[in-house]
This record gives structure tokens, C-alpha cells and sequence, in this order.
């Protein structure tokens, strides 16, 4: 789960689970996700179900870069052709592609000084990284960025830097991200971002004419990805979807999801959702009808039996 989730305490209101905390989300992205997997294997067990061959995959660290996808010894998965991944959404929602995600650790360094005896011997780093932002935003290259027929986004997410109020700020560190289906428009964001903190560095300079520096390291969280409908794993979700009377929607996802990289690894990867609403909030709900429905199509992906 995200951060926003920890102490979540869930309790039922009618058909929505909720977290009683009003300082906490709920976590239902992607806890119910767990369940319904875990359910699955559960009820195979429980009532003694035929079943073709199963690897059920739990895969850790998803909200920070699919950590877990991505490195997962894919020698231990039994060789898997057709894989189905619960996360986020109304259970008919059959997501077949993603964004691709890039991140980004940027270090502002400065020069420190005596802010109210000399605060013209410094160098400050977080004037630098005020004046990159401001560019970024005010040129249409953070938030929800679209050039042409071209869209991505850009997210400044954490900022840390500065001592004291009475020292001209030396470092600050700054944790950021680019996203888009298109991995050529995603460099371009990068580059602008790169761009944007460069040159806002060298046009911040002391009485001496000293500047400040950026330094900039970044990688590729997961790549996009887009399965064909004709793609075997997405017509047997939709069968499975069509067997318990729900009518499949197909989607395109703008944030990352597990699949990006069991699909990249070669296990072409569906995903379906769960019932979670408002996730990454602290309204977070899970619609429990949509849960249940989604605990039917798992049962039925893995024995044909919802």
C-alpha cells in the first residue's frame, strides 16, 4: 500500500469496507488484490476443485516500483503461459496496457552562508530547485503534461533541504517522476526536467559570481506495454467475465501495475480489478458486491468454476 495507509483501521458501512481512521486510507490497493488470490487458493483447497497446473504470485513492493515483478526468480513461477493479476477497479475492467514510469533523484548543492550577515556569499539550493519547478510549471512540463497529440505526466513529489532559517540553504534533494505510453515522450520529459534544474543552477550565483550545481541520477521503473484483444490470457478473462454475467471493458491504465513486468518477462499478464474506489486516498472505499464478483472470476480463471 501507499504510505497514506498506514494505521488504516477498516470497518463495514452498508456495502463499503472503510478505514475508521480519518487519518489513514483504507489500502484496499491493493490488499484486496492479496484476498482475492488468497481466496482462490482458499476455496481450491477447501472444497477439493480440479485445476490445470497454478502458481499463485504475491509479488512485494508494487507501490515503489514494482519491485517485486521486476525481480522475481522466474524460475520459481512453474513456467507460467497465461497469468491474471488483481489491482485496482471494477472487476469487468480488463486492463491490457500501461504507462511506462521513470524516476528520478535530483541533488541541488549550494553554498552555504550566514543568511542575515552575508546572505550574499551564498548559494541557495533551494532557490535553485524553487526556480526549476516554477519553470517546469509555468512551460507546461509538470502535472498532466500534452504536447501536440502527444501526453504524459511529470510529478515533483519530495522536496528536502535546509538547516536553519539564518543559513542560506547548501543541499536539497528532490525525488521526482515521468510517465507516458510513449517511451520517446518520456525521455522528453526527462530531458526538460534535466533542463529545467540545470539551467536554473548555473542562473543562481553568488556576489562572486560562484553558481551552484545539480547532479542527477534516474531509471526506468517499467517500460508500457499494450496486449492485443487476440492475446490468450485477455480472451479467457473475458470468458471468464461473460461465465459469471458481467460484460468485460477493456482499458488502458496510466499508472504502473505488476503486469508491466511479468508481461516484459515474457508472461503475457491481464489485469482485472477488485472493486477499490478513490485509491491513494484517504476516502479510500472497497465496494464489497464488486469484491465478491471478483472472487468468482478468480475461482473461475483457475478451475473453471466460479
Amino acid at each position: 500500500t501507499v504510505p497514506i495507509c498506514v494505521g488504516a483501521r477498516p470497518i463495514r458501512q452498508g456495502d463499503r469496507i472503510v478505514s475508521a481512521n480519518p487519518c489513514s486510507g483504507l489500502g484496499a490497493d491493493n490488499r484486496a488484490g492479496v484476498a482475492v488470490v488468497l481466496n482462490t487458493a482458499i476455496e481450491i483447497v477447501k472444497r477439493g476443485l480440479p485445476h490445470p497446473p497454478l502458481t499463485f504470485f504475491w509479488p512485494v513492493q508494487e507501490e515503489i516500483g514494482l519491485r517485486g515483478a521486476r525481480h522475481a526468480q522466474l524460475g520459481l513461477l512453474g513456467r507460467p503461459r497465461l497469468a491474471f493479476n488483481f489491482d485496482g477497479g471494477a472487476p469487468e475492467k480488463l486492463t491490457l496496457g500501461a504507462t511506462g514510469g521513470y524516476r528520478m533523484t535530483i541533488r541541488v548543492d549550494g553554498l552555504p552562508s550566514h543568511a542575515g550577515a552575508a546572505p550574499q556569499f551564498g548559494v541557495s539550493a533551494i532557490a535553485i530547485a524553487g526556480l526549476a519547478i516554477a519553470d517546469l510549471q509555468r512551460n507546461g512540463w509538470h502535472g498532466a503534461i500534452r504536447k501536440g497529440r502527444r501526453c504524459g505526466t511529470c510529478n515533483i513529489g519530495v522536496i528536502r533541504g535546509g538547516s536553519a532559517t539564518n543559513v542560506v540553504s547548501e543541499h536539497v534533494e528532490i525525488r521526482a517522476e515521468a510517465r507516458s505510453h510513449s517511451p520517446s515522450f518520456r525521455r522528453q520529459i526527462v530531458r526538460q526536467i534535466e533542463k529545467a534544474f540545470q539551467h536554473a543552477a548555473a542562473s543562481v550565483k553568488n556576489a562572486l559570481g560562484t553558481s551552484g550545481q545539480v547532479s542527477i541520477e534516474g531509471q526506468l521503473d517499467y517500460e508500457s506495454f499494450r496486449l492485443k484483444k487476440s492475446e490468450p490470457c485477455v480472451q479467457i478473462a473475458e470468458a471468464a467475465l461473460q461465465a459469471v454475467g458481467q460484460q468485460p471493458m477493456h482499458f488502458v491504465s496510466n499508472g504502473g501495475v505488476d503486469a508491466n513486468w511479468t508481461t516484459a518477462r515474457g508472461i503475457p499478464t491481464v489485469t482485472l480489478g477488485c472493486g477499490q474506489l478513490l485509491q491513494h486516498t484517504r476516502e479510500e472505499q472497497l465496494d464489497i458486491p464488486s469484491f465478491q464478483r471478483a472472487c468468482r472470476i478468480a475461482l473461475q480463471l483457475a478451475t473453471g468454476k466460479g
